[in-house]
C-alpha cells in the first residue's frame, strides 16, 4: 500500500507524480496497479498519461500472451479483453502534445527512461521537479551516478541539456520516493540457483549491468561454487566470445 499512499497524498494535494518507467516489464505492471486500484476505488482516479516505448512494449507483451501469466493470458486469448487498456490511460504520441499531460491538475505521468538518464522523462521532470507540491515516484533501482540516484539521495538541483545544447539548472523542490516490490530481475540467490539448474553445465559466465562491488562479489561467488570461470568486464573492455 506504499505505492497508493505514495501517489494518493500527492494527488489529494492537486499535484502531479511522475514515475520514471523502464519501458518493457515494470511499465505493464505498473499499468496493471494502477488500472486495478483506480477502478476499485483505493486509488483517487485521475488521468494516467504515458509516453515513450511504453506502448510500443505493451503491444509486443500482447502479441506474445504465451508468456504471460495465466490470468493474463485467459484474458487476451479467451475473452479477447486487452487488460493494459484502459478509460484512465492516454499514450503521448508526439512531444506536442505534452501540454495535455502537463496542464493544470492531479495527474500520474509514466514516461521512460527509469533513471533520468534520456528520453521523454527528462522534459517531464523539468516541469514538475520545481514545485514541492508534485512527486517523482521511483519504482525501479536507480544505479549509483545516474540522475535518479542523485534526485532520490536528496539534491536539490539537477543540471539538463537544453535544446540548444546548452546546460540549463533545475530546482528540484518535489518531493522523492522509492518504492520497493517491483523488479524485473531475478534476485542474487534466484541468479545462483539459475546457474546451477543450466544444463549442460555453462562453460563460462559474465557478468554485468550492476553495481561494481555487487558485480564482483557475485563472480566471486559463481567462481567459487561450481568452478566456472566468471568474467567481470570494465567499461569499453572487449572480451572475445567463441
Amino acid at each position: 500500500m506504499n505505492f497508493v499512499n505514495a501517489i494518493n497524498n500527492t494527488l489529494a494535494n492537486g499535484g502531479k507524480v511522475l514515475i520514471p518507467i523502464p519501458a518493457v516489464g515494470r511499465a505493464q505492471e505498473i499499468i496493471l496497479v494502477l488500472d486495478h486500484y483506480m477502478r476499485n476505488k483505493v486509488l483517487t482516479e485521475a488521468p494516467v498519461f504515458l509516453e515513450g516505448m511504453i506502448s510500443e512494449a505493451t503491444a509486443i507483451h500482447v502479441s506474445y500472451a504465451d508468456y504471460l501469466s495465466r490470468e493474463l493470458r485467459s484474458k487476451i486469448l479467451e475473452q479477447g479483453i486487452n487488460p493494459f487498456v484502459s478509460e484512465y490511460f492516454t499514450s503521448i504520441e508526439h512531444p506536442s502534445k505534452r501540454d495535455e499531460a502537463l496542464k493544470q491538475g492531479p495527474a500520474v505521468i509514466m514516461a521512460t527512461s527509469g533513471m533520468l538518464e534520456g528520453g521523454p522523462v527528462l522534459q517531464y521532470f523539468e516541469h514538475i521537479a520545481p514545485s514541492e507540491r508534485n512527486k517523482i515516484l521511483f519504482v525501479s533501482y536507480q544505479v549509483q551516478g545516474t540522475l535518479g540516484r542523485r534526485v532520490l539521495d536528496g539534491t536539490r538541483q539537477a543540471s539538463l541539456l537544453g535544446d540548444n545544447g546548452k546546460i540549463k539548472i533545475v530546482d528540484v523542490k518535489a518531493s522523492t520516493e522509492k518504492v520497493d516490490g517491483f523488479s524485473g530481475h531475478s534476485d542474487y540467490n534466484q541468479i545462483i540457483r539459475f546457474i546451477g539448474k543450466m544444463r549442460p553445465k555453462l562453460q563460462q559466465v559474465i557478468v554485468q549491468h550492476g553495481d561494481k562491488r555487487k558485480i564482483e562479489n557475485l563472480a566471486y561467488v559463481i567462481q567459487r561454487i561450481y568452478r566456472i570461470p566468471a568474467l567481470r568486464p570494465a567499461v569499453q573492455e572487449a572480451i572475445r566470445v567463441f
